[in-house]
């Protein structure tokens, strides 16, 4: 409802020449309305003329309408529920991890090493790999009774097959006798067998088929010749043959050799015992 309408003109009678239009009155624009100038009369006068009623009730009904227009325009520009649910949430917990950061704690130290807890079970540390053992020769033994180097080797051989096979002493040393006998403590090969020239030797011998360090025959049934040229299995054969023999530890050291090899010259081993004594005690 507009102020200007004919209504509120008819319900002013005879409005005062102090309401018309004045360029130098002092009037303010209230919306599109005019509001009254400056009361001269008393407060209560203006109060109850109709104009002024009408001028309040209109100026409060704009108010109320320009306030509906700006919440209509707050509720359009805010943000959807959930967003605002999101925004106070990040809001709370920026403002709790600002809270966290401010208390007080006591500087605690930091720890150099972690300790592990009694149910931990510790983790497996690296072992280092074994090296690997170089198989080491054992040391060779010094040349005693006049032998040399390889002579005193041939000598060990035999007695390691004889300790071996738990031969009593006086076996070592008729085993060592005959040896020095036969073939002085060498290796032999045969000329008459090529074959045996193929392995490893230390000296041609020309008697039949007789190798080896005790010059058994193959032909007689000791061994192949690949067999009698190994100083170990020639000993062991030697041995396995005097163990033959009944009585061998009651005899002398040439009837026990002679027992065995059967030899041309049965009285030739006698003279080897002092000194294939000598060299077992050195070799055990």
């Amino acid at each position: 409802m507009h102020p200007d309408d004919n209504f509120d003109q008819q319900q002013t009678p005879g409005r005062p020449a102090s309401l018309s239009a004045d360029e130098t009155s002092p009037e303010r624009l209230m919306g599109r309305h005019r509001a009254v100038p400056a009361p001269r009369r008393g407060v209560r006068a203006v109060l109850a003329s109709t104009p002024v009623r009408v001028a309040l009730a209109t100026g409060v009904t704009c108010c109320l309408g320009a306030t509906a227009v700006v919440a209509a325009r707050h509720d359009d520009e805010a943000p959807p529920p959930r967003v605002t649910e999101a925004l106070t949430d990040r809001a709370l917990a920026a403002q709790e991890k600002a809270a966290s950061r401010s208390l007080d704690r006591s500087p605690t130290p930091a720890p150099t090493s972690a300790s592990p807890s009694p149910t931990a079970k510790p983790s497996p540390t690296a072992k280092p790999k074994p090296k690997k053992k170089t198989p080491t020769k054992p040391p060779r033994p010094r040349p005693v009774a006049g032998l040399s180097q390889a002579q005193m080797d041939n000598a060990k051989a035999i007695v390691d097959v004889g300790v071996k096979m738990k031969i009593p002493r006086q076996g070592l040393v008729i085993a060592v006798a005959t040896a020095m006998q036969e073939s002085t403590l060498l290796n032999y090969a045969s000329g008459v067998l090529p074959e045996s020239q193929n392995y490893p030797h230390q000296a041609v011998g020309w008697d039949h088929d007789s190798v080896g360090l005790f010059q058994q025959r193959p032909s007689s049934g000791w061994g192949s010749v690949r067999d009698l040229m190994r100083p170990a299995y020639a000993a062991r054969v030697f041995y396995e043959a005097l163990l033959q023999v009944p009585g061998w530890q009651q005899m002398s050291l040439t009837l026990a050799a002679q027992a065995v090899q059967i030899s041309a010259f049965p009285y030739a081993y006698a003279q080897h015992e002092e000194r294939a004594a000598t060299v077992v005690a050195a070799l055990t």
